[in-house]
């Protein structure tokens, strides 16, 4: 059996993608407790709440493939207007372990923005031992009703040359939304229907294709609107998870705030399978 470590690991979107694919994630690394309790409601695998900046390497579990999503903020274009576009070091820790582990493969995911910091991108490609493919950007428009550019990063010890993109029909936007479903809409909602603020809500109908899925969706659910055909409304937390590629058994830990934020962050679920069947094809033909 393959295995597998993932460290950034959030709401575990790719961890349950690589399980879904047949790899076995036998622990995670989170600093999030809210995080750290929704991978324990929905793995059976050890969940560290640990700060990545503290662990040593040499004396943790050995894996065959270390997965790293470190966190994208100071990566995106977003930043730019906050002034905070700066990157951060925590890309260093997760390449640490790489470097003194020594895994046959790690895959790292991120913005498509991550391409700009030069620094970055040479430790994370230029690992000695290591083939690399950077595939970016990867859309997980390819599998579910939502745009979301991301980048991939797989680097193997032998080179990786079965990473095909799929073929099949992406999950319609009809068939993740409950039509007349009634979700709590903050009044801030109709404000902003109305043009009470400097940018309309995004409505997407049954047949269009949702935006990125971000975590602002915690603080402001009026950016982001589903016409279902009854009504325009915010997304549920199940409809934000499926939009995702959650499936509906998957519970996410603390209030809906927690939830929309967790899923918001998350790796599409599809996208991470896609990435560990490439994984397991590896090892098999390796």
């Amino acid at each position: 059996m393959i295995t597998a470590k993932s460290y950034f690991s959030g709401a575990g979107g790719l961890d349950l993608g690589m399980i879904e694919a047949g790899i076995n994630v036998i622990e995670s690394f989170e600093i999030d407790r809210i995080a750290c309790e929704t991978l324990r409601q929905n793995f059976d695998h050890q969940v560290n709440e640990a700060d990545i900046t503290k662990i040593t390497v040499l004396d943790q579990h050995d894996a065959d493939v270390y997965i790293g999503t470190f966190p994208c903020t100071k990566y995106s274009t977003i930043a730019d207007i906050h002034g905070t576009r700066t990157g951060d070091d925590l890309f260093l820790h997760f390449f640490r372990h790489v470097a003194l582990a020594q895994p046959e493969v790690y895959v790292v995911e991120n913005v498509p923005g991550m391409k700009k910091f030069q620094v970055v991108m040479e430790c994370l490609t230029k690992l000695p031992n290591y083939y690399v493919r950077v595939e970016c950007p990867v859309n997980a428009n390819m599998w579910l009703p939502q745009e979301r550019k991301r980048l991939i990063v797989i680097g193997t010890k032998k080179p990786l040359n079965h990473l095909p993109y799929p073929e099949e029909n992406p999950i319609a936007m009809r068939d993740i939304i409950d039509v007349g479903a009634e979700v709590y809409a903050p009044e801030y909602v109709q404000k902003r229907l109305n043009g009470g603020y400097r940018d309309l809500p995004i409505i997407t109908d049954l047949d269009g294709r949702a935006p990125t899925c971000v975590a602002h969706y915690a603080k402001d659910r009026s950016t982001r609107l589903v016409n279902d055909g009854v009504s325009i409304r915010p997304y549920s937390v199940q409809e934000y998870a499926r939009l995702q590629g959650f499936p509906d058994w998957f519970k996410f830990s603390g209030s809906d705030n927690d939830a929309y934020r967790q899923i918001g962050n998350a790796v599409a679920v599809p996208m991470g399978r896609w990435v560990g069947k490439a994984i397991k094809k590896y090892f098999q033909t390796a």
